[in-house]
C-alpha cells in the first residue's frame, strides 16, 4: 500500500476536515513525544478522550517508526541541545578499555551506576527539551498541512 493510498484512507474518513487533521496532528505529537514506549497507548488514550478518531490518531503516531526513530530523536536532542546550551551530551569513552567485564562492573556497583546517570544527564535534558520543542511544532504543522489536503481532495473529488 502507497502513501497516498493510506492518505486517501485518512481523506475518506467520515468526520469535517478539522476533526481528521486534529486527530492525526495529536497523533503526530504523540508520536515525537519524549514518552518512549507510549506513544500508541498514549496516541489512543488521547484520541479517546477527546473523542476523534482512533485509526487516524494512530497514523499519526506512526510517524516514528522503527525507521525513523533513530533520525527523529537525533534531530531532537541536537534541537534540545543547543536550546539548552549545552556543548557536549555524552561524556568522552575510552573505547580501548570497554569490556564486557568492565561494563558488568560499571552496572554491579551503585556509585559507578549513579556517576553513568549523571554522564548521561545532558543527552536526557537535550532529549525531552528538543523532543517537547519539535513534537509541539510538528503536532501544529501537521494540523493543518493535512486539513488542506483534506480539504482540497474533498473539493477536487466533489467537482468532479
Amino acid at each position: 500500500m502507497s502513501l497516498k493510498d493510506k492518505l486517501t484512507g485518512i481523506f475518506q474518513v467520515k468526520e469535517t476536515p478539522h476533526r481528521i487533521a486534529l486527530a492525526f496532528a495529536l497523533g503526530v505529537f504523540m508520536g515525537i513525544s519524549p514518552l518512549l514506549g507510549l506513544h500508541y497507548i498514549g496516541g489512543f488514550l488521547l484520541a479517546w478522550a477527546f473523542r476523534l478518531n482512533k485509526l487516524v490518531t494512530l497514523i499519526g503516531v506512526s510517524i516514528n517508526n522503527p525507521w525513523t526513530i533513530v533520525p527523529i530523536s537525533s534531530f531532537c536532542v541536537w534541537v534540545g541541545k543547543k536550546l539548552i546550551g549545552i556543548k557536549q551530551v555524552l561524556p568522552e569513552v575510552d573505547w580501548n578499555s570497554v569490556t564486557l567485564t568492565t561494563i558488568i562492573s560499571k552496572f554491579t556497583d551503585m556509585d559507578n551506576f549513579i556517576y553513568l546517570i549523571k554522564g548521561l544527564k545532558p543527552l536526557l535534558a537535550s532529549f525531552f527539551v528538543g523532543s517537547f520543542i519539535m513534537c509541539t511544532f510538528a503536532g501544529i504543522v501537521s494540523y493543518f498541512i493535512i486539513q488542506i489536503m483534506i480539504t482540497r481532495y474533498r473539493r477536487t473529488r466533489d467537482a468532479s
